[in-house]
């Protein structure tokens, strides 16, 4: 039985509720250049590099995931995303449309709620807080216990860029001791929730009583078909499963490939550093991956290849990087067309681009929907048909899906580190949540010309038949 929530838990959340208003109201009469500047602040002094590696290593050390070597490289990402808040307007009119005779004034949404993934503890906080700046909001941050010290000493460096432009630091506060029923509280207390992470967070966002954003689980599926670039395919599903040990859901977990560059693909992943397991091979390794209850192992989860395959009962040559399984099933009594959350893929060989299409629905139906999926291809005929048969917000066209469906600098997508997944993935939004998220907007509207289509232009031609 869950506990109950404590009177020390209470009065620690209302004395944070309480400082984070008295904060907004001491920046309520900021303008849009004062807001700009406090979003530089946060960029720089989270963004610059020797600070985000120095926290990025320390969310790996503390929670026991991820990639050491590689996590500082999302320090990108707060780039991506101070770039895209200076850009907007937050303060005052933001949008006008004379035609119609429309002002659009933003405001603060208020305080916020923001539930930190164990599996970016130094890269939410300050791109949840860029946003939050631009819009005049204040942040109480609910960490993951296994990476709380790294959520609270990357909030730390934000209050302190707060201080330096003198703005008050209770614009973003950190519980010190996350719990279950803290978070819950602190959600039913704040004006809004932003929950990225885990389903049970997500669900329980939605249950509080307060409007939320959240996310949905991931099973990032890619279809190359044979007009494909096969070297540029295997280079990018390698660096997006590689990226952070694959612990994003936005990771390559499946490829299907059509047949005529199927042998050509999987020899191209290969030479990226892809070991293809023996049918014996995958087999313990599905047993390292999974539970008998179909849940995720820990052990195996945004760890190195060597690791899985240690735990699973055998040895990788030297230079294997990631793990393959030639896999045909799709269903979730197969367990390879699942989310993986490491380094192991599923290739799926379909006779040609027709067949594709359903393999990639029966994939979704296992988990991943709403989320994301991507082609290689240079047939935009096929880009469209794959995009509007899978059933998923946002579609990567020749680009490494964990680096690019969040934002990136050669694709237009909104920088985010939080994916809406629609009402597929049990989500209020499919979009990228970015600037527009974090503010109220009131709607002015002065009288126009009056815009009414005669009855005859509405009704087509039903008007003036019989009716009952």
């Amino acid at each position: 039985m869950a506990r109950e929530i404590t009177q020390e838990e209470i009065d620690a959340i209302d004395e944070m509720m309480l400082r984070a208003r008295k904060a907004m109201d001491e920046i309520a009469d900021w303008d849009q250049a004062q807001v700009d500047r406090l979003a530089q602040a946060i960029g720089w002094h989270c963004g610059n590099e020797k600070t985000f590696l120095r926290i990025a290593q320390m969310g790996v050390d503390e929670s026991g995931i991820g990639d050491r070597a590689g996590r500082g490289g999302k320090r990108f990402k707060i780039l991506g995303i101070l770039r895209d808040a200076l850009r907007g307007k937050s303060v005052g009119v933001i949008e006008e449309d004379p035609e119609k005779g429309l002002t659009k004034i933003g405001k603060p949404a208020g305080v916020i709620a923001s539930l930190i993934p164990t599996t970016n503890p130094e890269l939410t906080p300050p791109v949840t807080g860029i946003y939050a700046a631009k819009c005049k909001d204040a942040v109480i941050f609910s960490p993951h216990p296994r990476a709380k010290e790294t959520t609270n000493e990357m909030v730390n460096v934000m209050r302190h860029a707060c201080k330096l432009v003198g703005a008050p630091e209770d614009l973003f506060q950190c519980v010190r001791k996350p719990s279950i029923p803290a978070t819950g509280y602190l959600m039913a207390s704040a004006d809004l929730t932003l929950a990225t992470g885990g389903k049970p967070m997500v669900k329980a966002a939605y249950s509080s009583g307060k409007p939320a954003f959240g996310v949905g689980a991931g099973n990032s599926t890619m279809v190359i078909d044979e007009t494909a670039d096969i070297a540029e395919a295997a280079a990018n599903s390698r660096m997006s499963k590689m990226s952070d040990f694959g612990s994003g859901c936005s990771a390559d977990g499946n490829l299907i490939i059509v047949d005529a560059v199927y042998d050509k693909m999987r020899d191209a992943l290969i030479a990226e550093g892809g070991y293809l397991c023996s049918p014996e091979e995958k087999e313990l390794l599905a047993k390292a991956l999974w539970n008998d209850d179909g849940s995720r192992k820990i052990e195996t989860v945004a760890v190195d290849a060597k690791t899985i395959a240690h735990f699973a009962g055998f040895e990788l040559p030297d230079g294997a990087k990631f793990l393959m399984v030639e896999q045909e099933g799709i269903g979730k009594e197969h367990p390879f067309s699942r989310e993986k959350l490491c380094v192991t893929m599923a290739l799926y060989r379909a006779k040609d681009f027709e067949a594709t299409l359903p393999m990639v629905r029966a994939i979704y139906e296992v988990g991943g929907k709403g989320h994301s999926c991507g082609i290689y291809s240079f047939d935009e005929e096929r880009i469209l048909r794959h995009a509007a048969n899978a059933p998923v917000s946002r579609v990567m066209v020749r680009q490494p899906q964990s680096k690019a469906n969040a934002g990136s600098f050669t694709n237009g997508m909104p920088m985010t580190s939080s994916l809406g997944c629609g009402v597929w993935g049990g989500n209020i939004t499919n979009e990228n949540i970015s600037l527009k998220h974090y503010m109220n907007v009131t709607w002015v509207a002065r009288p126009i010309p009056e815009d009414r289509p005669s009855d005859e232009e509405l009704f087509g031609e039903f008007y003036n038949t019989e009716v009952l």
